[in-house]
């Protein structure tokens, strides 16, 4: 019989999304408690999916025997020092994104993870979605030949108001900006399917709303595999789509460009020629769907920890994703073309 997971979720803004994603597992997670600094919003998120215990001071969550695990969805400058005291009280993590504002605290909670035996999942849930596992499913059999080109756009619409919230938009609180906050699902897109990035360079801009941190960014990019690649990101578009487009020799894929769930179904897979390529196909009927977003990463971290096996997304997947944004805030800093990986003697390892 499993034993579910007991779980607290901590912040009451998108830990609702993740609360219905233990929800819609109900053998494998049981959400004891959920934890917000303003009783009202934890108390309204807890009667809303029935959830027992609303509490607002964290230290009480790490006090707790009947928690297993603590799933932070805090701002981003709260996660790093948060983090490690779950960790110190004996607990595993879950943390949505960035998971640090720095390669140098990334790598301080990988060697507390290790001290302390417990685990670090980082949440990057777009990776799950049909139509990128079904690019994966053949890139890992080796169906697509080699990877020429890939292209992305980003192109989100962020008003005024949305960063009238007090910690928004500000490099102490937010620590980066569009690429952090809204691309790096889409980063860990590209590196899921093609691997690290060798090069880049990057120009970034403030344009859109007044804030302290970019909210334009354009990037060139070359992969570890020799394949150049493109993104675009603005919070500046009235009309909001999400692109990812990888051009490989043996066929092309393209995803919808629904803004928040560009990973998806539809895809569209393309041939040489209009040629269909049957091995392909045949590949594509074998493919099993299985649970997407943020149920289906839980999904996955339920079997991983519990069978001792490694976790769906790791620390690692982190750091490609960290690093290319610090790459990137260097490389609009310095005008120069950027390798990878950074070194520690890099101003971006220590502060992004």
């Amino acid at each position: 019989m499993t034993t579910p997971l007991r779980i607290a979720v901590v912040g009451s803004g998108i830990g609702a999304q993740h609360v219905e994603g233990y929800q819609a597992a109900p053998e494998l997670f049981q959400v004891a408690a959920v934890c917000d600094i303003d009783p009202q919003r934890g108390s309204a998120l807890a009667q809303k999916y029935g959830i027992r215990e609303s509490l607002t001071d964290f230290s009480a969550v790490l006090g707790r025997p009947d928690v297993d695990v603590v799933d932070l969805c805090t701002p981003p400058h709260l996660h790093f020092q948060q983090i490690l005291d779950a960790l110190d009280a004996g607990k595993d993590v879950i943390c949505e994104k960035p998971i640090t504002g720095s390669l140098a605290e990334l790598d301080r909670l990988e060697e507390v993870s290790a001290r302390t035996g417990k685990l670090v999942m980082p949440i990057f849930q777009y990776r799950f979605g049909h139509g990128l596992q079904k690019l994966k499913f053949l890139v890992d059999r080796q169906l697509t030949g080699d990877a020429f080109v890939f292209n992305v756009d980003i192109a989100w619409w962020r008003s005024s108001d949305y960063y009238a919230v007090p910690w928004r938009g500000k490099r102490a609180t937010e620590l980066g900006g569009a690429l952090l906050s809204q691309a790096s699902h889409a980063l860990d897109m590209i590196f899921y399917v093609l691997g690290t990035p060798r090069t880049l360079l990057a120009r970034t801009a403030t344009r859109v709303n007044p804030i302290e941190v970019e909210d334009c960014a354009a990037i060139a990019m070359e992969m570890s595999d020799g394949s150049l690649g493109t993104i675009s990101v603005t919070l500046g578009s009235a009309a909001q789509i999400s692109r990812h487009r990888f051009t490989f020799r043996d066929v092309s894929a393209e995803s919808n460009t629904k803004p928040y769930a560009n990973s998806t179904e539809p895809w569209v897979f393309s041939f040489p020629e209009e040629k269909p390529n049957e091995q392909i196909l045949n590949a594509l009927k074998e493919f099993t769907p299985q649970a997407e977003g943020y149920e289906g990463q839980f999904r996955r971290f339920h079997k991983a920890s519990t069978r001792s096996e490694p976790l769906p997304v790791t620390l690692e997947d982190a750091r490609r994703v960290l690093e290319s944004i610090a790459a990137v805030y260097w490389s609009a800093e310095s005008g120069e073309r950027v390798s990878l990986p950074l070194t520690r003697s890099n101003p971006k390892y220590t502060h992004l």
